[in-house]
């Protein structure tokens, strides 16, 4: 039995782990590298296995990071199952577009609509808790409360248990219910995003955001949130629903500026059942969770345009979360410089990044090949994140500790990873490892 590590190690992005066991060759996730343009190079270059010889792809969720070279694996051979939870399914045909069409506009891209559909015809909706049988291997998916359909992946093979975290979910989630419990397992592959860093209580986030929103209304501003068009526009939406209904805020027109973000609530929209327990009883009364006076989806370019002409204060959601591209762009070059304006980050940002620059308080910054000045005030609210911080990754692994003989830290930037493999060594007596890129580890 081994695992070789053919994406995110050492790195957030990049997910792609290959598990092989009893007769099968297995993988999980098959990401795209993200943050900066050296990037580039890594995605294009051909993969380190053969995908022809690959049996399965299983896919923890729908990010970018995870599922971003799917269609170039099925291009280069891969003819296998592929396997997630049916939410899962859909949003990463969206994401895949989208990426798709942001690619060709910058440099012609890793895969065509062609590579898409191919894909498409060999991916199968496994709903949670079902196990199912690839050459001797039995899986199951598992809630990890991340994103909508997000899943552990668990094998079992060989007589050993072996888990793939995906990413971790940050609880309590406002949508979601708590991942599900680490039980019997030997070898547990984890995530690490946020391996040494502790997020603000969640019970801070709304009153952060109630306050960003009070002091740019005060000011006349606009606030941007550059927003994962995935969860975190639909966090957003929920609470920005309660905030204006309840009147603990000025009333203010708030816009959606992203086209995948408009469709990608319609999943959301489309799967109730995956929304943790208080929410699917508040979704049989109020099924407009999303939806509020005043709010506008701006869909075509027009559209989004026409932001420009509506008064402050005003509110502009918009991709990409990362800040790597997307009408977020157009926003901050318009309103960064205007210190009656805010920047608020509400999600992770990459080492490279535009959002990261900012937030570490560059005063110029470089858009669409020109320099902008930092004047808006920038906030970040790390309580909103999607993952689990350096308490919850520790305590989930601690839950498995008296059957776990190794853990394996990826997809976090190396100090993050080795933060946390060192701390699992040292507090709960396991032992870690944080694999380097194509390294290869027997079971």
């Amino acid at each position: 039995m081994k695992i070789t590590f053919h994406g995110g190690a050492r790195e957030v992005t990049g997910a792609n782990h290959l598990f092989e066991a009893e007769n099968a060759k297995i993988l999980v996730d098959c990401g795209m590298f993200q943050g900066s343009r050296e990037f580039d190079e890594l995605n294009a270059k051909p993969f380190a296995y053969n995908p022809a010889e690959i049996d399965a792809l299983f896919v923890t969720h729908a990010h970018v990071d995870h599922v971003g070279r799917i269609p170039k694996l099925v291009h280069d051979g891969f003819k296998g199952r592929i396997i997630s939870t049916p939410a899962t399914r859909d949003l990463a045909r969206l994401l895949l577009e989208d990426a798709m069409h942001l690619a060709e506009r910058e440099d012609g891209g890793l895969f065509t609509l062609e590579d898409i559909d191919n894909a498409f015809e060999l991916w199968e909706g496994i709903e949670y808790y079902k196990e199912i049988t690839i050459n001797g291997v039995a899986a199951t998916l598992r809630n990890a409360g991340h994103i909508l359909g997000s899943s552990f992946i668990a094998f079992k093979a060989e007589g050993k248990n072996v888990w793939f975290t995906g990413d971790l979910g940050n609880a309590p989630s406002i949508l979601l219910p708590d991942p599900d419990q680490l039980e019997d397992v030997d070898y547990l592959v984890i995530e690490s995003a946020y391996g040494n860093r502790v997020h603000e209580p969640v019970s801070d986030r709304l009153i952060q955001l109630e306050r960003a929103v009070e002091d740019v209304g005060k000011r006349g501003g606009t606030l941007m949130i550059p927003a994962f068009a995935t969860e975190r526009t639909q966090d957003l939406l929920h609470v920005m629903n309660e905030m204006f209904h309840f009147k603990r805020v000025p009333e203010m027109p708030v816009f959606v500026d992203s086209p995948l973000a408009i469709r990608i609530t319609e999943v959301f929209e489309k799967y109730p059942e995956y929304y943790k327990d208080d929410i699917k009883e508040l979704y049989k009364i109020h099924p407009n969770l999303f939806k509020f006076k005043r709010l506008q989806f701006t869909e075509s370019a027009d559209e989004s345009k026409s932001i420009n002409v509506v008064h402050p204060p005003k509110v502009i959601m918009a991709g990409s979360g990362m800040m790597t591209g997307g009408r977020i762009l157009h926003h901050v070059m318009r309103y960064l410089p205007d210190p009656n304006s805010m920047l608020l980050i509400v999600g992770f940002q990459p080492a490279g990044s535009l959002g990261r620059r900012l937030v570490d308080g560059q005063s110029m910054v470089r858009v669409f090949h020109e320099d902008v000045p930092v004047r808006a005030e920038i906030r970040k609210i790390s309580s909103f994140s999607a993952h689990a911080d350096n308490p919850q990754l520790m305590a989930f692994v601690a839950h498995g500790r008296t059957t776990l003989k190794k853990v394996f830290v990826v997809q976090g930037e190396e100090a993050q990873a080795l933060h946390l493999a060192q701390e699992i060594k040292d507090t709960l007596g396991v032992s870690a490892e944080v694999p380097v890129l194509d390294q290869s580890f027997e079971l």
